[in-house]
């Protein structure tokens, strides 16, 4: 296969960046995206330009670095990770334009590779759980119906790969927040810190610059773990119950 790229060039966050071309011959249906960019800049290097910077790591759709929006679509137009995107979804002699994230709390720092630290300030923020257990409990000495337990993992499987943000016309980050409020929310463990935990990822997170949801589910349909919108609605009950309990507390003198 022969592919034509459009490829997002920026040396920085300061720096105006823009598309370069690039043809990239003898491509394997059977490569992966990021194989196709191995050889892209194998190529360059051959040439003694600078190889194209993207984000990688595990290339088996666990980390979510691998972070590229490709013809529209974050990861690209099947639902799942970079890394797991072949090249048989194209066809010989397709034009593929591949962008960094577009997100004002996703600053560029070269190339494809954005600053994505936003999420972990809002994870430090109370996406934990700090009570001290003592030792290793046993499995089953604390009861969670399965489906709660479902539900929980459920939320669990998110990566962090800011596809969701992508996706979302407002840069939204409402989906990722909430599915790491609700994998606590809905277990015991979670429990004595939900309020407080609630309030402090949301708060970071509107700190840090994102959107706000207008409900268009951009973000489940692009999602490759599947993440549903549903723990968005978890969320705002879980921020509105907390307020709530805030403003009766101080309205009656027991807060500062």
């Amino acid at each position: 296969m022969k592919i034509n790229l459009k490829v997002w060039r920026q040396k920085g966050q300061n720096t105006k960046g823009g598309f370069k071309t690039y043809n990239v011959d003898h491509v394997s249906p059977d490569m992966s995206f990021l194989e196709m960019f191995d050889i892209l800049n194998t190529d360059l290097i051959k040439k003694n330009e600078e190889p194209v910077a993207f984000d990688h790591d595990c290339r088996e759709g666990i980390c979510g670095m691998c972070s590229m929006y490709i013809n529209g679509h974050p990861h690209g137009p099947q639902q799942t990770a970079t890394c797991q995107l072949h090249m048989r979804t194209f066809n010989d002699g397709d034009t593929i334009t591949v962008e960094p994230w577009r997100a004002k709390a996703f600053p560029v720092i070269k190339d494809l590779v954005v600053d994505r630290s936003a999420f972990d300030r809002i994870q430090q923020a109370g996406g934990f759980v700090s009570v001290n257990t003592g030792g290793v409990p046993d499995g089953n000495e604390i009861p969670v119906p399965k489906k709660v337990a479902d539900e929980a993992m459920d939320a669990a499987t998110c990566i962090g790969c800011g596809a969701c943000v992508a996706a979302c016309k407002n840069a939204s980050a409402m989906l990722f927040v909430s599915a790491k409020v609700a994998q606590f929310a809905l277990l015991p463990q979670g429990q004595p810190e939900r309020k407080d935990r609630a309030e402090r990822m949301v708060a970071q997170m509107d700190a840090e610059g994102f959107g706000s949801c207008t409900n268009t589910y951009a973000c489940e349909a692009e999602c490759p773990k599947d993440i549903k919108v549903t723990n968005i609605a978890r969320m705002n009950r879980e921020y509105f119950s907390a307020m709530l309990t805030s403003y009766e507390v101080k309205t009656s003198g027991g807060g500062d």
